[in-house]
């Protein structure tokens, strides 16, 4: 597992490289991937009539589409989900380009690396290249910036906190930022160090994606970001009679990491997602994923904004 890197780890000496040697979040964690259910059955509150996708969210962004439509492009940014608690965008940053430094107030940022290489520097932490593959953590309140290294654009899939804007150090001009006026202050308290538990990165292709092995394990999890790895072999496709789950008052989406990921999601047919597809499930509607017989192993990457999100079953007819 020489491709995770902790924060904790990293700020031992922030003047020597650190050895990428640590593991995977404990089995025996406080906040688990998966919690006992509830004891009985219950009443859940479900719209009345299914949850509209507002755009930009919709219920399949597949790259290609998105890459078509940026061809001859080498910046820009794709807004793919937008809700009142996580905002998510495919973000390309041309060759030999970087990022200004800057930084959050709350909340983390995470990417996954679709394609390039990313020069990563976050404060606190030895500079590191992330490419296709990579998942990466910045903790709040680390001034961190990116720049795209070798021969052609870098691509990533972003997640933030929704709406909240970016922070810079006094020595940059910040960038304008609808309704905000940036004034010059000082703060406290300061980074969040070593509290933070979560892997700044994992190369997934290299740590995770090794032969046939499943994982279910996580990504990222606190108390408002919650961001799981799931990988697993081919399954035959459910009945359609298999409704899946749905949560009361979040809308959940997912990266689609490797293989092909088949989904049922209430108004919608069944349809499949390749790799570097987004997938989201408005709140309320039932969603049924489940790794398709297209691909050996597929995984996907879900994004949810509370720890553990409550999954609404069909009960069972008496």
């Amino acid at each position: 597992m020489r491709g995770l890197l902790y924060f904790g780890a990293a700020m031992v000496a922030v003047s020597t490289a650190v050895a990428a040697g640590a593991q995977f979040l404990p089995k025996d964690d406080p906040m688990p991937v998966t919690e006992q259910r509830m004891p009985a059955q219950f009443w859940s509150a479900k719209p009345s009539t299914p949850t509209p996708y507002e755009a930009p969210n919709k219920v399949h962004w597949k790259l290609s589409e998105i890459l078509a439509s940026h061809r001859g492009q080498s910046d820009w940014v794709q807004p793919i989900i937008r809700n009142r608690e996580q905002d998510a965008d495919y973000i390309s940053l041309g060759v030999g380009k970087k990022t200004k430094p800057r930084f959050y107030a709350d909340d983390r940022v995470v990417f996954i690396v679709q394609d390039g290489a990313i020069r990563v520097t976050i404060d606190g932490a030895e500079p590191f290249t992330a490419t296709k593959g990579f998942m990466v953590n910045v903790p709040f309140r680390h001034i961190y910036s990116l720049e795209t290294v070798g021969d052609k654009p870098s691509l990533r899939f972003e997640v933030r906190q929704a709406g909240s804007p970016p922070l810079f150090p006094a020595t940059e001009t910040p960038d304008p930022y609808p309704g905000r006026t940036y004034v010059k202050v000082t703060g406290n308290p300061g980074p969040n160090k070593d509290r933070d538990t979560n892997p700044l990165y994992i190369d997934f292709l290299k740590d995770v994606a090794v032969g046939e092995k499943p994982y279910n394990g996580k990504f990222v999890w606190d108390d408002h970001f919650t961001s799981n790895i799931l990988r697993g072999k081919a399954q035959t496709i459910p009945p359609a009679t298999n409704k899946g789950h749905f949560h009361v008052d979040w809308m959940e989406f997912w990266f689609i990491m490797e293989g092909k990921v088949g989904y049922q999601i209430e108004g919608f047919p069944y349809f499949v997602a390749d790799q570097g597809d987004v997938v989201a499930a408005a709140k309320g509607r039932w969603h049924r994923p489940s790794n398709d017989p297209g691909a050996p192993m597929s995984t996907r990457i879900p994004f949810n904004p509370r720890p553990p999100i409550l999954h609404n079953f069909e009960a069972p007819a008496n």
